[in-house]
């Protein structure tokens, strides 16, 4: 249903950017491009950072704690008062899916570049998300659809469902208040923790029960939505690599999609939209079972952190298309005339060690080389010299590389990693090259277990990966192959920069297997 600020156009100028780091940055490169002024925002530890120098106008929030500084909303509406600014852009985390602070924005006569307040309450909470989608013909995770607090009824829900179960938090995600539970001696300690664990982290302790769907892999479904209830999906982006819940790799496309599937989730993510009334831009996540099963997750009602391999695979400029809708533009796109270009692969680096549970390391960024290159970009809030500061989420960095076809995005992102130099904390670059030669992983084999089934920490990082285990029988690229390619790339690579390397062999006389190998990597 068309919003009933339809029909009226509402033109930003200026927009507060209601965030830090890579994301802030990130949302100011695009509103410079279309000629909105930027005004940032700071906390103390964030004095130095980029977004805050290349902003228009930045202003302090606060003490370096988000609860003192990027989580009060009152001050950042009555700074964009005072600065005269037409809309606020939340980004992601923080304030973002806050219906509170989106009703306040809304009630002060700014814009919000994002989703309504009506659609962030539909939507924000888990059970209320299943109750607004039942009746759309949306395949849910059987359980519950109220939050579940009584051991006794509880256990009465559980053996209905069957175990193994999960009991998750309504109101938030990344793994918080979540517990898997085995069997029914197990419930009573789990749903307790689960409930004091969702309480303190977002304020709500509100639980359900859902069955466990095993080995599943996580797609999502990216979205755009216009005040005049045209919805179109950007296809999928595939976020099985995960630690404690919380992503490490997305791609796109998934390698397990095909277009009759692609086709099924991507509409029943426009149905999702269409149960709240929704606009801008959204992503609607499933969980997808070993025989292609697919089952609603959750919506996220905000702009992802991985939406890159989304831009890199369809052309578009997604924070470019959420200003355009928060202004009151329709949408120009048509499902059928949306096409998916060659493969995207994202890496996060989080200031973090995967040798010791991926717990987060602080410090100073000695050296910070990013790579460079063809099909390379790099989303950061950080430069060489800054410290980390502990109060933040540990991303210092999104590595994203696009290419012909997976293979390929796999050999571009290895060379990639290679390139980066990064000195002072630990961080998760060691990890990203190890998933990259996992055959598991090339080959597509893999789902959100895989950190727990393949990654042994020090042992996986330390010890070199033998030839006929980093790739697969299977492998579309035999081991000859690979060395043929990267000999084929070295080779490239120090002709083009106008001093060939002596060890490799003239361009005339490329390495055995090379050409052939080439052909299959780089053409799709």
């Amino acid at each position: 249903m068309p919003s009933a600020l339809a029909h009226a156009p509402r033109p930003i100028h200026k927009v507060l950017i209601a965030n830090r780091g890579e994301i802030a940055w990130r949302i100011l490169r695009t509103a410079r491009e279309m000629g909105i002024e930027t005004v940032a925002v700071f906390s103390e530890a964030d004095r130095m950072a980029p977004h805050v120098r290349h902003a228009d106008w930045a202003f302090p929030i606060g003490p370096a704690p988000s609860s003192a500084s990027y989580l009060r909303g009152e001050s950042l509406i009555r700074l964009a008062l005072e600065q005269g600014c037409q809309a606020i852009h939340p980004g992601y985390g923080f304030l973002s899916e806050n219906a509170a602070f989106a009703k306040a924005v809304e009630e002060a006569g700014l814009v919000l570049v994002g989703p309504s307040s009506r659609s962030m309450e539909a939507m924000g909470n888990k059970v209320a998300a299943k109750q607004a989608v039942a009746g759309y013909e949306i395949p849910l995770v059987p359980g519950t659809d109220h939050p579940v607090s009584d051991p006794v009824q509880a256990a009465e829900i559980a053996q209905a469902i069957g175990f193994p179960l999960l009991i998750k938090a309504a109101a938030g995600g990344g793994g918080k208040g979540m517990r898997i539970v085995n069997r029914l001696e197990e419930l009573h300690e789990s749903l307790h923790l689960a409930i004091s664990e969702a309480s303190n982290a977002f304020g709500d302790g509100a639980v359900f029960l859902e069955k466990y769907i095993a080995n599943p892999r996580h797609i999502e479904i990216q979205l755009m939505a216009d005040d005049y209830g045209h919805t179109v999906y950007l296809f999928e982006r595939e976020c099985s690599i995960q630690r404690r819940h919380q992503k490490l790799v997305e791609e796109a496309p998934s390698s397990c999609l095909d277009t009759d599937l692609r086709k099924a989730m991507g509409e029943a993510a426009v149905r999702v939209a269409q149960a709240c009334g929704y606009r801008n831009a959204g992503t609607v996540e499933f969980l997808l079972d070993q025989d292609n099963r697919f089952y609603f997750l959750e919506m996220n009602t905000r702009l992802q952190v991985e939406h890159p391999v989304t831009e890199c695979i369809t052309g578009l400029d997604l924070v470019r298309l959420q200003f355009e809708m928060a202004a009151g533009l329709p949408l120009t796109l048509h499902q059928e005339d949306l096409r998916i270009n060659g493969h995207s692969i994202e890496l996060r680096i989080c200031a973090e060690d995967p040798r010791n549970q991926f717990l987060p390391d602080l410090g100073k960024l000695i050296r910070f080389q990013p790579p460079q290159g063809p099909g390379v970009r790099l989303d950061s809030g950080y430069e060489e010299g800054m410290d980390i500061p502990v109060h933040y989420d540990p991303l210092l960095a999104k590595l994203i590389v696009h290419a012909p076809n997976r293979l390929a995005a796999i050999a571009r992102m290895k060379r990639a990693l290679d390139e980066f130099e990064l000195a002072g904390p630990a961080t998760t670059l060691d990890f990203g090259r190890w998933v990259m030669e996992q055959s598991a992983f090339v080959e597509g084999r893999f789902d959100t277990g895989f950190i727990a089934q393949y990654f042994r920490g020090a042992e996986s990082l330390d010890t070199p990966l033998p030839p006929w285990e980093s790739t697969a029988s299977e492998s579309p690229l035999s081991l000859s192959e690979e060395i043929a390619i990267a000999t084929a790339v070295l080779q490239h690579q120090s002709f083009s920069q106008g001093h060939p390397s002596t060890p490799v062999q003239s361009q005339s006389n490329p390495a055995p297997g090379a050409s052939d190998a080439w052909q299959r990597l780089w053409n799709p």
